[in-house]
């Protein structure tokens, strides 16, 4: 498996020099003092060490190992439980979490670089901290002052992890139809009876407790969604100071065979009249539980950025040591047989595809970050209400649009290495398989899609999306944006299609599912345009200063607007054919 160097540079230009993240922190007062421009560097310089010399070395011997089950136990590879007591030690769960329970409070802008290196470094070991600090937030958001005492210090620590428990053997998507019961008892308590699958971390040996976080219905709930509360499930019984009892009645039944992150442990989890506590209030547990989903969504969006990137690496480096053929201009190495792949322009083609989607990834996690922080940490209402709004908007968008993306740029760096490529020592085959994933769980693409066009869009009749293009257009209007042209037809396009959409919808809502995968695509694109525009804007002032390196950033800005941009042409056309061709077979004639 190749090393994996954590992009600190390019991480270190988005946050300092396109977002002044600085200047936001220090306006802030939940953040004043607490971190400034030299903190987070130090922060990103460290996480560096651990994701690139910790944690990195292991996922090839993870993936080969993978976890284990036996008894209803769970093992995981050789070196994980060592490398995870050193990450937790450094507080690495608790990075972004409330400081009024041991967390650390870094803002998100800082955390979803962390999130970035992590998932480069090893998807599998990612995931399960991951979880935990999702878990926590939904804890903070929505539990009792007791609960929240009693579970978050360890949580933070990383003594304890956390996990997600919604989905049934015949309720995946449509939650409302779990089974899973809460049988109240005298003290307060519930009994939490049923089976989840695909639980993430369920069952492991890393920590010495698992904090479940289970969806279940009380005997008198309504039918479907609006039937669910959210309870607390330990696996092993906490006692009032805090100390751990004896085990509750959940067990592991099993764990899946996966095409990729086989390291990370998905359970099926039986719970057998467990002990729990309802967070929240009874019946409105799915609203609970969509504070840990949108967390995981954007942090999954992020395992996409992360995987790319290391692909990405691995490619280029292979691309200036292989040799094979001359450059269609003449020889380049004339010392040697060949000249390094890098000269021929189809391996341009897929290394330039691959760092112009990964940086503009990373510019629009910051983004979405920094939204993040001013939804909780702004003092002005309004500001927070904006950037609540936008970050409803932008998550699905996050999620799909970094993980389709970030599968293709897997597999270009598969195919940059040819045969070698596809075999399992080089590691790009691997990152295919990890990444994977990413498009499935936590909200499948095609529903982060009609998401974003359903409710988002039509839902509030474009409302947040022309708050959102409104910020395009204000910079691209603007005499200093580099493609200045380019972006206000893009972001034109976006309106359009946006308006046409909803015209259409208010006739046929089939039109929405049938153009919703096309229209994230077609959003995602003209948001990056938006954010390359900006990068290159600040490449062309700093030139002087970094002739490599914001060279290298104009150069791929260039790349993007004249090359990736013009997929929106392809999109619109896809999308304005409507949804009637859908239509054209009867079931059985597929």
């Amino acid at each position: 498996m190749p090393e994996f160097n954590a992009p600190l540079r390019d991480m270190r230009f988005v946050l300092h020099e396109v977002f002044d993240a600085p200047a936001l922190w220090a306006r802030l007062p939940a953040l004043a003092g607490t971190v400034d421009g030299d903190t987070a560097d130090a922060i990103l310089e460290e996480a560096a060490k651990v994701t690139g010399q910790l944690i990195a070395p292991l996922s090839r011997g993870g993936d080969e190992e993978g976890a284990q089950w036996k008894d209803g136990a769970v093992t995981t590879p050789a070196g994980f439980k060592e490398a995870y007591t050193t990450y937790t030690e450094g507080g690495w769960v608790g990075l972004s979490g409330n400081p009024a329970y041991g967390g650390m409070g870094m803002p998100k802008m800082l955390a979803v670089q962390f999130e970035e290196m992590l998932y480069a470094a090893d998807s599998s070991f990612a995931l399960y901290s991951a979880l935990s600090a999702g878990a926590c937030l939904a804890i903070d958001a929505h539990a009792d002052e007791a609960l929240k005492s009693r579970y978050l210090p360890p949580m933070y620590e990383g003594r304890w992890a956390g996990s997600m428990c919604l989905t049934e053997p015949h309720a995946g998507t449509d939650l409302g139809l779990i089974r899973t019961r809460a049988e109240p008892r005298a003290d307060g308590s519930y009994a939490i009876t049923g089976t989840k699958i695909f639980i993430t971390g369920g069952e492991q040996d890393l920590t010495e407790n698992i904090v479940h976080l289970v969806l279940a219905r009380l005997p008198d709930a309504p039918a479907g969604p609006k039937g669910i509360s959210l309870f607390l499930v330990p696996k092993v019984l906490v006692g009032d100071d805090g100390s751990l009892g004896e085990a509750n009645a959940v067990s592991c039944g099993s764990i899946e065979h996966k095409m990729g992150i086989k390291a990370s442990a998905t359970c099926v989890m039986n719970f057998d009249g467990a002990i729990g506590w309802r967070v929240g209030e009874a019946n409105k547990g799915l609203a609970a539980m969509f504070t840990m989903m949108n967390y995981e969504r954007l942090s999954i969006g992020i395992q996409g950025i992360g995987c790319a990137e290391a692909s990405y690496q691995a490619a280029v480096a292979y691309a200036r040591e292989r040799i094979q053929s001359r450059a269609p201009t003449g020889p380049v190495a004339k010392d040697k047989a060949a000249d390094p792949i890098i000269v021929h322009p189809d391996v341009r083609r897929m290394l330039l595809t691959m760092r112009a989607m990964t940086e503009g990834g990373r510019a629009f996690a910051c983004f979405v970050g920094q939204q993040l922080d001013l939804a909780k940490f702004a003092d002005d209402t309004d500001e927070q209400r904006e950037a609540e709004a936008l970050v409803a908007l932008l998550t699905p968008v996050a999620k799909a649009f970094f993980t389709d993306t970030g599968l293709d740029s897997c597999v270009h760096g598969q195919q940059v290495f040819g045969g070698h490529g596809y075999i399992r020592e080089w590691g790009q085959e691997q990152r295919v398989r990890d990444v994977r994933i990413a498009q499935i769980y936590e909200g499948t693409n095609g529903i982060q899609a009609l998401d974003l066009l359903g409710r988002k869009v039509v839902g509030n009749g474009g409302a947040t999306l022309r708050r959102f293009t409104g910020l395009i257009r204000a910079y691209a209007e603007s005499p200093a944006a580099p493609y200045r042209e380019a972006l206000l037809d893009a972001v034109r396009r976006l309106e359009d299609v946006s308006a046409w959409l909803l015209d259409r919808a208010a006739q046929n809502p089939a039109e929405i599912g049938a153009a919703s995968v096309e229209y994230l695509h077609l959003f995602g694109y003209v948001a990056y345009a938006w954010l390359w525009s900006r990068m290159a804007e600040v490449a062309e002032r700093r030139q002087a200063e970094d002739e490599a390196f914001y060279g290298a950033k104009r150069a791929t800005a260039a790349f993007f607007f004249q090359r990736l941009l013009p997929r929106t042409l392809a999109l619109e056309a896809g999308i304005r054919a409507g949804s009637a061709s859908l239509y054209g077979l009867a079931a059985e004639q597929f």
